[in-house]
């Protein structure tokens, strides 16, 4: 039986690379005739989700999720204390949007009452600030050497996750940086890109000639979206120089994540950013192939079987597209709705944080399926603004959050910056998205209602969190404390299902 180390150690050599950089390329060559041919089309539109979370004991502090969580359905994730939801692909219409929430409320109900029965807490959020009881460096710092190989202890035993840890480290000499405002520390491994936590919402587009209008168009559409999404705004606080916690709270980000990700990742290739335009489809696969490629496994290794799905004919191209990692990404290949051999064209929305209520996670699948469709079935002209414009409006959002330099092409054509002219065709736009795809206005009312809620109340959970703390601090709170008392209200009210825009 071979071991992880081993597979790490075959993974990292120039043999494995050059052999896993052939089939990629004669397997891509092999998609772009199936998608010429007409194979990835499909009769409609559909949805699907991921969605992370972690698990803090009964003290609220960091801790792993129970082994038997994973006996449900649900996988592991980059850490221990992480773990994943998924559902499965439904179609894009009012009956497919109420069975992704239900899958969803089960899966997390399950695996909530089975980490109770060991004391744990699944909580939905994007970033764990309470840290575990040795504290939060030596937890993301905790690494050994096993053959050659760096294997961080609390990273999920997984040959693929130590692979890409040790790929990224051989090129760094060993060590990353993480530098936000207020920290700066280093690491010798990935495992601090595990502070945060993500949902990402993908909508299967049917004809693969028009999917590049409903990428180029979703592309605009990532700095407004998450500016109201906004979730992670502080590091748990054992991370931090600062010593004037107030200046903290004014510089901070609003969404912590996307530099966790891209500093775990980029010193090493610049994999994890903002992507450009595509003409075809058939360029989501050339980019795809001219990747650098990281941590290469070979299909015999692992596979089992010699099924015909997409990821057993193309496992090589597949597994290569795990590790192109864009805020925006196409999935060619997939789990078509009905079980059957079909196989599909996807977007994956990637930059949105864990929200706090599985409705609210639900109410962004249906905020970006509803307003990628509705946008592009309109003609609406966002398409035509500039792309850097989008990314700079995208990183904007990552700082500042609503109060962001957001940039948009309204539908008369006109470019603006104007918030509350944005926000009204975004919601107008999915709202018309989803009524074009058959969703009754209960459905668009539940879960686009909370989500219009914050813009109106001028509210996000980061928005939340850093006034929570500041109302602490005022009160005299020394600065972890201030953080320790947020994040355990936070987690209250997340667990009663109420919206965060009815937060007081």
């Amino acid at each position: 039986m071979v071991g992880p180390t081993d597979l790490v150690e075959r993974s990292l050599r120039d043999d494995t690379r050059e052999e896993f950089d052939r089939r990629v390329d004669e397997q891509a060559d092999r998609v772009a005739d199936a998608l010429g041919a007409g194979r990835f089309d499909n009769p409609d539109f559909a949805l699907g989700l991921e969605l992370e979370a972690y698990a803090v004991d009964g003290d609220g502090r960091l801790a792993r999720v129970p082994d038997a969580v994973f006996e449900g359905r649900c996988e592991r994730e980059l850490g221990r204390q992480n773990v994943e939801f998924h559902t499965d692909p439904t179609s894009f219409d009012d009956e497919g949007i109420a069975a992704q929430a239900a899958q969803l409320r089960e899966d997390v109900r399950n695996a909530r009452r089975t980490a109770g029965r060991e004391g744990t807490e699944i909580v939905l959020d994007a970033m764990w600030t309470i840290p575990p009881p040795g504290g939060s460096r030596d937890y993301l710092s905790d690494v050994r050497e096993c053959d050659g190989v760096t294997l961080a202890e609390n990273m999920t035993a997984s040959a693929r996750y130590s692979a890409i840890d040790n790929d990224v480290l051989s090129r760094t000499g060993g060590t990353l940086t993480f530098s936000v405002p207020g920290a700066d520390r280093e690491f010798p491994s990935i495992l601090f890109e595990s502070l945060a936590s993500s949902i990402q919402p993908h909508v299967q587009v049917p004809d693969v000639a028009e999917f590049p209008d409903y990428y180029n168009t979703a592309l605009r559409t990532l700095g407004p979206v998450l500016a109201l999404a906004t979730n992670s705004p502080l590091l748990p606080p054992d991370l931090y120089d600062a010593d004037e916690p107030d200046r903290l709270l004014d510089e901070t980000y609003h969404e912590l994540r996307i530099p966790a990700f891209e500093q775990s990742i980029n010193p090493a290739w610049e994999k994890v950013r903002f992507p450009h335009d595509i003409r075809s489809v058939e360029d989501c696969v050339g980019r795809l192939v001219a990747d650098p490629t990281c941590a290469p496994f070979l299909r015999e290794w692992l596979a089992d079987g010699d099924r015909e799905t997409f990821a057993d004919r193309y496992w090589e191209l597949d597994h290569k597209r795990g590790t192109y990692w864009r805020w925006l990404r196409a999935v060619i290949g997939g789990q078509p709705v009905d079980g059957g051999d079909q196989w599909s064209v996807r977007i994956e929305y990637r930059p949105l944080p864990t929200q706090p209520t599985v409705a609210e996670n639900v109410g962004f699948q249906c905020l970006v399926a509803g307003l990628v469709h509705g946008l592009c079935a309109a003609d609406h002209p966002l398409a035509t603004l500039d792309r850097d414009a989008a990314e700079r409006s995208f990183y904007a959002a990552v700082e500042n959050g609503l109060d962001a330099d957001l940039a948009w092409v309204t539908a008369d054509g006109d470019r603006t910056s104007d918030r509350t002219r944005i926000y009204g065709e975004l919601f107008e736009f999915a709202r018309r998205g989803l009524r074009d795809r058959g969703v009754s206005s209960d459905t668009v009312d539940e879960f686009l209602g909370p989500l219009e809620a914050r813009w109106t109340e001028r509210t996000t959970p980061s928005r939340w969190k850093l006034a929570r703390v500041a109302d602490r601090l005022d009160a005299g709170d020394p600065f972890d404390e201030a953080v320790r008392e947020m994040q355990t209200e936070y987690v209250r009210r997340a667990g009663t299902g109420e919206p965060v825009a009815e937060w007081s």
